[in-house]
């Protein structure tokens, strides 16, 4: 069961962060204060699906490792400190005062600071989620590296 839940869980959370930096960027970029509002405040309603979904990926993980703490089990390992660090004390608070703000309309330099710190954090766990799940596909085999066409001995051009 761990080995359906854990890629399951990893894709959703994934999925919800990066759906998170992209509708935040793109209301930032093109869309009104209202439009704005909108999306920090759904953010932290979010929450809702993402934690579950990064605790059951962190479980699964853990149980599927084992003992195992070398190789590509190992990156990963040591990389979930860093996400777990960065979304408990960076994102949920940002997200949280981010929501705070918009509702009350305050698009000030705090908003706008805060909001940077965000995006960065957000892209940091991004990366870091899309490097663990890199790692996940080549341990099941799904990255396999071409091998040289042997048979073909004329030189290209």
């Amino acid at each position: 069961m761990a080995k359906i839940i854990h890629p399951v869980a990893g894709a959703v959370a994934l999925t919800t962060i990066v759906s998170f930096w992209l509708s935040t960027a793109l209301t930032e970029l093109f869309a009104s204060y209202g439009s704005v509002t909108m999306v920090k405040s759904a953010i932290p309603w979010g929450f809702l699906l993402l934690v579950p979904a990064l605790a059951l990926t962190g479980g699964s993980g853990f149980f599927l490792a084992k003992e195992r703490r070398a190789g590509l089990i190992g990156a990963k390992i040591k990389r979930m400190p860093i996400i777990a660090g960065n979304g408990i004390l960076v994102l949920v608070p940002a997200a949280l005062f981010l929501a705070f703000k918009a509702e009350a309309t305050e698009f000030d330099t705090a908003f706008y600071a805060v909001q940077t710190l965000e995006l960065f954090a957000g892209a940091t766990n991004i990366v870091l989620l899309g490097l663990n799940m890199r790692d996940g596909f080549k341990m099941k085999g799904r990255f396999r590296t071409r091998q040289p066409d042997r048979l073909n001995t004329e030189p290209m051009l």
